[in-house]
């Protein structure tokens, strides 16, 4: 796969991407035509309208500030479970079960409008997930029911935070870069989320406790519409949209059956199914945890920030060590080292100093599987449809994230705490590294056709 004119460090502006076996292979006048000029002012337009690209560097900004938001607004919902039920009187299941749901539909429409993306643009997709997004925030105040929750949190806000998360922002940056630049990019997206996730939790908290859960809530919705103006830059313009339309390649049914019917791509569903059982129980329960434990609320909202600047550390290194190292390694040790710092922290005495180093330590491999995990579905079936097939993986990480959600409540509904869900996570930590060990990292056939 050879980029033709793409933006980057290299100062080139792309034109489009082909696939040919070898640059040898290539006539003279062919190998000339895919060179990059000495800068992009140089190169040549494509027609009269052609205008510049965004450069690399505004495209991974713009993505990795609407990941903030979007990851903010989600990661943080648990800190609401308390005045939610405070003020509603429904019962901790009750409101796990909307945030559950939402867990799932967060997932569910990564695909779909991960395929909306890949066919109209990733501008469009954006908008759509910022209005939804701000939607469902600023109606849930006025929901005192568990179907009205259901419908703000568990669909409007999960479906707007969905158009906005990792595939179509990383989906986006991956069409535009050259492969040797796609993991580190991908990194520095995923870290724009965690970012989000340590600013927002301690800044929500002193909304909540200063002015009440309701006004925290339409604060954040405000603050969502951000994502409208800041989708500019991954837009597709005119020529690009051209380009895409004239490409030639499978359709994306065709390249669907073929992931699906590959052993890989289904390893790497059962690891990030077990993943976002992980991440979904602690955002959600995690204040719950530290509520039991005798602790104050400013303890869970501290460690949710901890996890959040940890992960920013850990995304960054992911995204670098995916360059250097195979994805699958990477991603077994990340799985692996979880099943032993939940073990370690069974182990620990339940102080504030106990949730800070437990929240440090996990919040390095957060979403630090993100980066690895994208990067092995570029590798197998290409960036075409990454978008798509990365939005699949997302799936089956929050039909994790709903049990991880749902079963939390119910344990602590029925057994007064969450002891059966540490064990439950350690060994599914344990079986997602053994999933990973597997996967192969060569490509079984591409979804561009050869030009």
């Amino acid at each position: 796969m050879a980029a033709i004119a793409a933006p980057g460090w290299s100062g080139c502006r792309r034109i489009s991407i082909v696939r040919h076996p070898n640059p040898s292979d290539l006539s003279g006048a062919a190998r000339g035509a895919h060179r990059c000029p000495p800068s992009a002012r140089e190169d040549p337009p494509v027609t009269a309208s052609t205008r510049s690209a965004p450069g690399y560097w505004s495209i991974a900004l713009a993505a990795a500030a609407i990941l903030a938001i979007t990851m903010g607004a989600r990661q943080t919902l648990g800190l609401f479970v308390a005045p939610l039920d405070a003020s509603t009187g429904l019962g901790v299941a009750s409101i796990s079960f909307a945030l559950a749901i939402g867990q799932f539909v967060w997932g569910a429409s990564q695909p779909v409008f991960g395929a909306l993306a890949d066919h109209y643009g990733p501008g469009r997709a954006l908008v759509a997930g910022g209005v939804l997004l701000a939607l469902g925030m600023a109606l849930t105040p006025f929901m005192q029911s568990e179907p009205g929750l259901i419908l703000t949190l568990g669909v409007l806000a999960a479906a707007g935070a969905g158009a906005g998360s990792f595939s179509i922002l990383i989906g986006a940056a991956a069409g535009l870069l050259p492969p040797a630049r796609r993991a580190f990019a991908s990194g520095f997206i995923n870290a724009g989320g965690s970012f989000g996730q340590f600013v927002f939790a301690p800044f929500l908290q002193v909304l909540i406790a200063g002015f009440g859960w309701m006004q925290a809530m339409l604060t954040m919705a405000v603050l969502t519409l951000a994502t409208i103006p800041l989708a500019w830059p991954l837009r597709r313009t005119p020529e690009q949209a051209a380009v895409h339309a004239s490409t030639e390649g499978i359709g994306l049914g065709r390249q669907l059956r073929i992931a699906f019917a590959d052993r890989s791509y289904w390893c790497l569903h059962a690891g990030f199914f077990t993943c976002g059982f992980h991440i979904a129980f602690l955002v959600t329960h995690l204040p719950g945890e530290v509520g039991l434990c005798g602790l104050p609320a400013s303890v869970s909202a501290a460690a949710l920030a901890i996890i959040g600047l940890a992960n920013i550390a850990g995304s960054l290194a992911a995204g670098s060590l995916s360059q250097r190292y195979r994805m699958k390694h990477l991603l077994a040790l990340m799985y692996a080292s979880r099943a032993v710092i939940v073990a370690l922290y069974l182990l620990a005495p339940k102080t504030p100093l106990t949730f800070y180093v437990f929240a440090a330590a996990l919040g390095f491999t957060w979403l630090a599987t993100v980066p690895p995990t994208a990067g092995l579905v570029g590798k197998l079936f290409g960036v075409r449809y990454l978008a798509t097939l990365f939005g699949m993986t997302l799936l089956s990480h929050q039909i994790g994230g709903f049990f991880g959600a749902w079963l939390g409540g119910l344990s602590r509904v029925g057994f007064g705490d969450y002891q059966w869900m540490w064990y439950a996570d350690i060994v599914l930590a344990l079986l997602a590294a053994l999933a990973n060990l597997p996967i192969r990292e060569n490509r079984p056939l591409p979804a561009a056709a050869p030009a």
